[in-house]
C-alpha cells in the first residue's frame, strides 16, 4: 500500500473523529459552562478576556490504529504442479491528534453562560 494512500486514510479518519466534536461544542451556546464540564471534565485552561468574558479550553487527544487490509498472492509448487494462493494481510497504521476546543462565556449571576466558541484548527473540526 502506498504511503500517500495511508496518509490519506489517516487524515480522513482523524477529520471524521474530530468532526463531531466542534458540532457538540457549538451545542453548548446558551447553556451553563457546567454542562461541558460535566461532559468533558475540568477545562485544561481558563483565561480572562479583555471584554469581561472568560475563555474555557479543553485539550482532547485522540489516538488509535486504523486497520488496513490488503490482498496478498503467492505462487507455490506442490506435487500436482504450480498453484496461485491468495489471502489477505492486515496492517495497522497508528494515528494521534491533539485538539484544543474553546468556549467563551459571560457571567450570569454566580454562573457563566456560554455565548460562543472558537472553531478548532483543521483536522479537529
Amino acid at each position: 500500500m502506498s504511503a500517500v494512500f495511508k496518509f490519506a486514510a489517516v487524515t480522513v479518519l482523524v477529520a471524521f473523529i474530530g468532526g463531531c466534536t466542534s458540532q457538540v461544542f457549538e451545542g453548548y451556546v446558551g447553556k451553563s459552562i457546567t454542562e461541558p464540564m460535566l461532559d468533558y471534565g475540568k477545562p485544561t485552561s481558563v483565561f480572562d478576556m479583555p471584554n469581561g468574558q472568560k475563555a474555557f479550553q479543553w485539550q482532547i487527544d485522540t489516538t488509535g490504529a486504523i486497520p488496513v487490509t490488503t490482498p496478498s498472492y503467492a505462487t507455490v509448487q506442490s506435487s500436482n504442479g504450480w498453484a496461485q494462493v491468495s489471502g489477505t494481510q492486515t496492517n495497522y497504521i497508528p494515528y494521534s491528534n491533539s485538539c484544543t476546543y474553546t468556549l467563551f462565556a459571560e457571567p450570569q449571576g454566580k454562573d457563566w453562560t456560554v455565548v460562543s466558541f472558537r472553531e478548532p484548527r483543521f483536522g479537529c473540526e
